[in-house]
Order: C-alpha cells, then structure tokens, then sequence
C-alpha cells in the first residue's frame, strides 16, 4: 500500500508540473499585466500617447495617439482577450474623425507566443510581423516590431516609452 502510495504521488506531482507547464506555454493576460499605466514618448516628430489598464474579466484595453504639429495624427485602440489559446491582441488604427483605416468589422489580430519576465511576444494571423512588448525598467516601456529577414526575425524599437506619474 505504501509503495502504491508514493507511485499515486509520483504520478500526481508530475501531473501538477505538466499542467503548470501547458498552462504556462499558453499565456494568460498577466504575462502582459506590466503594460498597465499612463506612458509617453515621441515618435515621427511629435508625443506619443499610451495607455493600458490592468487585466480585469479576461480582459486588457488600452490606446495609443499620436500627435503631429498640434494635431491628431492616429489612434490606435487595443483590446487584449484571454482565449484557450492565451491572449489575443486586437488593433485598429483611425484617422483624425475617427475614420477607421479597417473595415468595420476586422482589426488585426496578434497571437501570443511567448512571454518573459516583463515580455511578451505575439505574432500577427498573417505571420507577417511581430511585436514584442518589454517592459525594461520600472519607469521605460519598449514595442518592438519584427519581419522575417533571411529566415530569422529581426526587431527594431518602435515606440519607447516613460512612465507619465
């Protein structure tokens, strides 16, 4: 009975890791949690503005504007969803006017692929371009953008961000 016993727990412990494991492969929206807050940058000669708000009902909305010469340039409006396949990002892009540069009904779509400490990478449905989101200090968030250069992915920052207190 012992030995029946401790074969029941040896079972059971590498269940729980292999589970841990699976689930983890996955993604959930806390791997991208360290997105919350208010960040500012600059891009294209004029502030960048962005915004997320903390995972809440399996979910994580967040935008992005851009100012140029005093003006509205774009938006850009996030929502992440937790799905059984891990988070999901979906983006749409407008205009001043909230024109939408989408049609109504599509938004691009990025899938999880991985996450890090303060990282997480996801890939456009197309596999034409991937994202990683890096949080590389308390204070700087980082988008990086990738293309498949000679089968390799190459990235280069997009939008760095600082901390808006």
């Amino acid at each position: 009975m012992t030995q029946f016993n401790t074969i029941q727990k040896t079972f059971l412990a590498f269940a729980l890791v292999l589970t841990a494991t699976f689930a983890q492969a996955q993604g959930t929206l806390n791997d991208i949690a360290f997105l919350d807050g208010r960040w500012l940058g600059t891009y294209n000669g004029g502030p960048i503005e962005a915004s997320w708000t903390a995972p809440k009902g399996n979910n994580i909305v967040g935008f992005i504007r851009m100012i140029k010469d005093d003006k509205p340039a774009l938006y850009e409006i996030f929502a992440f969803e937790q799905t059984d396949n891990g988070p999901v990002a979906m983006v749409k892009h407008f205009k001043p006017g909230m024109i939408s540069l989408e049609e109504k009904e599509v938004a691009d779509r990025y899938k999880f692929i991985e996450a890090k400490k303060n990282q997480a990478l996801f890939e456009k449905d197309d596999a034409s371009v991937r994202i990683i989101y890096e949080r590389r200090s308390p204070t700087q968030l980082v988008i990086q953008r990738g293309k498949k250069e000679n089968d390799k992915w190459s990235f280069v920052d997009l939008f760095i961000f600082n901390k808006i207190p």
